[in-house]
């Protein structure tokens, strides 16, 4: 198991709160959604510590899983669909790379580059700006979008570990994983 055996430390954890408020404030921005756009784009941040079997994989930094659940809506009683997303972060990826790379790659900007990334992921799917179900060939090309998303948003302020960690990335490396619990439950 090795690095997937790696967990998060406290204050590193404090490190991925701070990444994820500073990654929703400028996809708010990106997005125009305003000041607490993010209660209408559901999500959850989740350490390899608490996650599922199924939400624990090693071909990325973050894994991207959708839940759905019925909702009685009004006095008609009708079911709503409702979903939100679970943002997976692979502690021992994460803290792999940043060991391997430590006299160049840090920590707080690599989590900031992934929480922009899946954030960005979870605007565009919750808009239907991207098909969430989509066929591997169109997966990938959305991984492609959300990644010059990523760098387009991250640019302006970046400092220099933050812009390292930006030309790391290319659109050949994968942050992040789309998974659905469809899918999940298919396997």
């Amino acid at each position: 198991m090795g690095s997937l055996a790696m967990y998060f430390t406290g204050e590193q954890i404090a490190v991925i709160g701070r990444s994820f408020g500073k990654a929703e404030r400028l996809a708010e921005r990106w997005f125009g959604l305003g000041p607490g756009g993010f209660k209408d784009n559901r999500y959850d941040v989740q350490t390899r510590y608490y996650l599922a079997d199924h939400e624990i994989q090693d071909r990325a930094f973050a894994h991207l899983c959708r839940y759905a659940w019925l909702k009685h809506q009004g006095e008609d009683g009708e079911p709503e669909e409702l979903h939100f997303f679970k943002i997976c972060l692979q502690d021992g990826r994460i803290l792999d790379a940043v060991e391997r790379s430590a006299s160049f790659v840090k920590l707080e900007p690599l989590l900031c580059y992934i929480a922009t990334h899946e954030l960005v992921h979870v605007v565009r799917f919750n808009r239907g700006d991207a098909d969430f179900d989509a066929p591997l060939k169109e997966k990938i090309k959305e991984e492609e979008r959300v990644h010059a998303i990523t760098r387009d948003i991250l640019k302006p302020g970046a400092d220099n570990d933050m812009k390292l960690v930006i030309d790391c990335f290319r659109n050949d490396y994968q942050v992040g994983d789309i998974f659905s619990e469809k899918e999940r439950l298919l396997n």
